[in-house]
């Protein structure tokens, strides 16, 4: 399950804004998007909406699994969406789905998403702690789950390769951007890397594992704006920083920021 892995790791799971089916799947049809090597030109929005019409992806348990085929070359892509009070999606055994699992398919990729979606669905039977989703109550709960879930696969086959790995590999990048901006001593423990994905027409997404934060940040009216004219922005106590910014086609933007809580007297 490296795609999904990869998908934790590069921030790729969300909370979905709307419990309507087919406008999560526009979501995380976006989020994919907005990755370098896909762009609009992959076509996966439209992909996806012509495959769900055509057979519904609801694999039971709260679980879909979604994709979009490409001709085009690449890497085998996931996104997360999680719904907290699960999406009436149709599927057969008629439960409200509350994990949506879209993968980006290449059709080089072909094998590689048959064996990863398999490897997802034997999980899914097999550990309890997936079938439980109604139980979850944040995103970091989510994540940690699906790390459990990812250690099992991956024992089987590479016990070197422990999906653990990925919170030591967060805390060194969080470390290294604590020294780059020559912060006090301790100060790393406040660092939050986040990105913020800008569509014309739709509130801005904001990808970050701290649910609070993202509640304060998407209540900012003009952050996109006032972020791009400065680099920086301050609110509440937060310093948001703009690190790396990347335009798509048609006038989306991604933007790669670090948040910063400052306690108060510092």
């Amino acid at each position: 399950m490296k795609s999904l892995l990869n998908a934790l790791q590069d921030g790729r799971l969300i909370e979905l804004p709307d419990n309507n089916k087919n406008k999560a799947l526009e979501y995380l049809a976006t989020l994919i998007e907005a990755i370098p090597d896909v762009g609009v030109e992959g076509g996966i929005t439209e992909s996806v909406m012509a495959r769900e019409a055509a057979h519904n992806t609801g694999i039971g348990k709260g679980w879909a699994c979604p994709h979009g085929r490409s001709m085009r070359d690449g890497e085998l892509l996931c996104a997360v969406g999680w719904s907290p009070k699960g999406i009436d999606y149709g599927g057969p055994d008629g439960a409200p789905v509350h994990l949506v699992v879209m993968y980006y398919v290449p059709d080089t990729q072909k094998n590689a998403y048959l064996k990863e979606i398999s490897s997802l669905a034997k999980a899914i039977q097999t550990l309890p702690g997936l079938q439980q989703l109604t139980a979850m109550e944040d995103l970091n709960e989510v994540r940690h789950t699906l790390l459990d879930a990812i250690s099992v696969a991956l024992e089987a086959t590479a016990p070197e390769a422990k999906a653990r790995m990925i919170q030591l590999e967060v805390k060194h990048a969080v470390k290294e951007a604590g020294e780059l901006l020559a912060l006090p001593e301790g100060f790393a423990n406040n660092l939050v890397p986040l990105s913020l994905v800008i569509v014309p027409g739709m509130k801005p997404l904001i990808l970050c594992q701290d649910r609070d934060l993202v509640s304060a940040l998407e209540s900012q009216e003009l952050l996109a704006a006032k972020l791009v004219q400065s680099g920086r922005v301050e609110f509440q106590g937060i310093h948001l920083f703009l690190r790396a910014s990347s335009n798509y086609q048609p006038d989306r933007a991604v933007h790669e920021c670090l948040a910063i809580r400052v306690p108060a007297g510092v």
